[in-house]
């Protein structure tokens, strides 16, 4: 149960005084329901006004309180230009006060001759002075325009003025909590209480301590959730799975194992040979072979009497798996089968039958195979692919429902920047894959202007020539899955006009069915285009394809980039990887497209990654499942995670755990977080 405590912070935004359904609905549009997430929604700069008694040039620049008085308007013959309204100030200065639209509310706020105080960004338009768009409130109310005010994230519907009225209310709800951090660490940092960091934050955006002790809560909460759910899962016992080599002796590959592969396929096996269940991630770059790793360890379970799952992120990927699993482990015995919300009426019976009779192996699916109905004879082994998508709270909902918890094998082909690695996955083992199968020649990358784009079709015209086949992976325009397909429909029209029908269309609207045809024809060989989003950014493996054009690619990030090139790559021909570019790049899309072009290291790319875009958009919902940090910045989260984790371990091994007295606020600090999963391990365990 949450504590009492807490719960004016967990109230809905619409319990708020002055907060109809209209402006709830605009709040929402941002993130902020709750009372909580007003809290957290900081401001992002703030305005500094002078209070000036008449106009100069010296404060040309600057945003200014004056008082003036309306004595003339104009307005544009043909309407369409701006309205003016000409005021004087002490000094007898004119001051031209502009208005792009709403001519009728600048005439009600200003009338003729009525002095008004007037706040705004004093500038020079050849010989005349302005302010464009103007704040306006009655003589005497100078109190309505303070000398310096926060500036928040808006949308439209809410003002500035609105939002920092929202954010005091808020702090009125904030109650004073007991100190969770460790007295010294507070001391040393002259960290004020959380209540009164909360409130400094919001009345001063510059204040540096209130906003580090608020990222290092942040932090720290999380730290805390995931030692916990380590401890938990140490604390419970598994099942000893210790292969015979049975079945992996008699696996024939088409290759011989790398070094890597086999140190990391002996890490696993040896932690699942313990009755401890294991936990490790499993991160390597792209085509570095890691499923062959998993297949490794689902044969050792196998072998010792239990079943394995393996889940994938897209249903694409799933049946991706399970046709290559198929391939490799029907004819030594081994049985597979596979589950996503697809398989329906007696295909699914069959399959839930199977798995609780014990007579499937190994499973492979989408989050289906986890679902409650879904039930195992003796699961032993679950690996779950795209490490990424599947974050730290679907973790700990995992280990908390788990009776005897199978052993537990992470992968991500997304390289995770070290310190990150350590927010993200602090309860893992981490295992490296640092070595690429012999043969495959980098990617060689170009960036190429959008200008350039006939010349690119030329190109690809004598690709298809020559035999070989291509991907042209298109942009999200906007936040929509529909503007998504609807950029790649018309770019496979465009080019089914030049080469006819051999072009092949997936995207996120198309049924299940559908992709797996397209898929299908395009990895025989029958199709040799395959338009597509970034549903193929993982997983998808077609040696024959040796071009990839990205389109828009100064829109994707740097680890999207890097999973796309990496779908090229995989037989023994030379790869290209085209990135075409918009005219207008930003510094830092420059940046990212230059390291594209300079490296295939996708731990380079991971780090440099974190330094453009920050943690909040790695671990963001798009990436790893579950919003990471509001507060915590890059730089927060590197200097601070190593800090918490350490103070988090102090709590458990010296000072209680949370039973103790400063272990009372930790339980309050994660239920802030909403890591109250691991609070619910503490009493399983």
């Amino acid at each position: 149960m949450r504590p009492e405590i807490l719960n004016p912070l967990f109230t809905e935004a619409e319990a708020l005084k002055g907060v109809g359904p209209q402006l709830a609905k605009a709040l929402k549009r941002i993130g902020l329901t709750r009372v909580v997430d007003l809290l957290y929604h900081l401001p992002t700069g703030a305005i500094e006004r002078v209070r000036a008694t008449a106009a100069s040039s010296a404060l040309l620049g600057r945003t200014i309180i004056l008082d003036l008085t309306p004595f003339d308007t104009r307005q544009s013959r043909s309407g369409r230009g701006p309205f003016r309204v000409l005021a004087s100030d002490s000094d007898g200065n004119t001051i031209s006060l502009i208005y792009f639209n709403n001519p009728g509310w600048a005439k009600k706020s200003l009338p003729m001759g009525e002095r008004k105080i007037v706040s705004g960004k004093l500038e020079a338009y050849g010989d005349e002075w302005q302010i464009i768009h103007p704040e306006v409130v009655a003589a005497g109310r100078d109190a309505d325009l303070p000398l310096r005010e926060p500036v928040y994230g808006l949308t439209e519907g809410v003002s500035n003025r609105r939002m920092g009225e929202l954010a005091t209310v808020a702090l009125e709800r904030a109650p004073e909590l007991q100190e969770w951090i460790e007295p010294g660490l507070a001391a040393r940092e002259t960290w004020r209480p959380w209540r009164s960091a909360l409130a400094e934050a919001h009345r001063d955006p510059g204040a540096a301590a209130a906003r580090r002790r608020l990222a290092y809560d942040e932090v720290f909460a999380n730290q805390l959730a995931l030692l916990l759910l380590r401890q938990a899962s140490r604390r419970k016992r598994g099942v000893a799975l210790a292969g015979d080599d049975r079945l992996t002796d008699k696996l024939r590959l088409p290759y011989e194992l790398t070094g890597a592969q086999r140190r990391v396929i002996d890490e696993i096996r040896g932690d699942m040979a313990q009755s401890v269940p294991m936990l490790r991630l499993l991160q390597g770059d792209v085509g570095s072979g890691k499923t062959l790793v998993a297949v490794m360890a689902m044969l050792a379970a196998v072998e010792a009497g239990a079943q394995a799952a393996l889940l994938a992120p897209t249903e694409i990927l799933a049946r991706q798996h399970h046709a290559t699993l198929l391939g490799q482990l029907d004819s030594i015995g081994v049985r597979v089968a596979i589950l996503t919300g697809r398989e329906k009426g007696k295909a699914r019976d069959s399959v839930l039958m199977g798995l609780a009779d014990g007579s499937i192996d190994i499973l492979v699916g989408t989050h289906a195979i986890f679902q409650e109905k879904v039930a195992y004879k003796n699961l032993g082994l679950a690996v779950i692919d795209e490490q990424h998508r599947f974050g730290v709270s679907q973790r700990l909902l995992l280990a908390a429902k788990a009776e005897r918890p199978p052993h537990l094998l992470v992968m991500t082909a997304t390289p995770i920047p070290r310190t990150l690695t350590l927010t993200q996955y602090g309860e893992m083992d981490v295992s490296r894959i640092d070595e690429m199968p012999p043969g495959r020649t980098p990617v060689e990358t170009r960036v190429i202007s959008e200008e350039k784009l006939p010349v690119v079709v030329d190109g690809l015209g004598r690709h298809l020539a020559s035999g070989g086949q291509a991907y042209w992976v298109c942009p999200l325009v906007e936040e929509s899955e529909k503007s998504d397909a609807a950029a790649a429909e018309e770019r496979a029209r465009i080019l089914r006009l030049r080469f006819g029908e051999r072009i092949g269309l997936v995207h996120g609207r198309m049924k299940g069915p559908e992709k797996d045809a397209v898929m299908g024809a395009f990895a025989s060989g029958d199709l040799a285009v395959l338009v597509a989003t970034t549903v193929i950014e993982v997983g998808v493996d077609v040696p024959n394809a040796t071009l990839m054009i990205v389109e828009g690619a100064e829109r994707f990030g740097l680890a999207q980039l890097h999973q796309l090139r990496g779908r090229v790559g995989r037989g023994e021909g030379k790869s290209i990887c085209l990135l075409i570019r918009g005219p207008a790049l930003s510094e830092t899309s420059r940046a990212r497209l230059a390291l594209m072009r300079e490296t295939n290291d996708g731990f380079r790319i991971a780090e440099e990654d974190l330094r453009l875009r920050g943690p909040g958009e790695i671990l963001g919902t798009r990436q790893s499942g579950e919003v990471a940090f509001r507060v915590a910045s890059a730089e927060d989260v590197a200097e601070l995670a190593p800090i918490a984790t350490s103070d988090a371990q102090l709590l458990l091994d010296r000072d209680g755990g949370l039973s103790g007295e400063r272990g009372q606020a930790a339980r309050t600090c994660l239920y802030l977080f909403e890591r109250d999963q691991a609070v619910g391990l503490i009493r399983s365990g």
